[in-house]
């Protein structure tokens, strides 16, 4: 992981702000959603991108009962339970 050199305050809100150089380079823009997440003792945060739970494919996703699918292993799935 590259360090580009940016310390940050959180306010009383527990809010930081992620630097425009940094929203840039990751295309990150206003109302796209972040994951959030715990590796070890080191908080991640990155770009949502939602993807198959099967397959991990993140072309044309749907979501059923709270799981992210693709069309192919929803085809595939309904072709074996039928």
């Amino acid at each position: 992981m590259k360090a580009v050199g940016s310390v940050r305050n959180i306010d009383a809100l527990g809010r930081i702000v992620i630097p425009k150089d940094i929203r840039n380079r990751l295309e990150i823009e206003e109302g796209d959603s972040l994951e959030m997440f715990l590796d070890d003792n080191t908080i991640v945060i990155r770009k949502y991108n939602p993807s198959c739970i099967l397959c991990g494919s993140a072309k044309d996703i749907v979501t059923f009962r709270g799981k992210n699918f693709c069309p192919n292993c929803v085809k595939e799935m309904s072709t074996k339970l039928l």
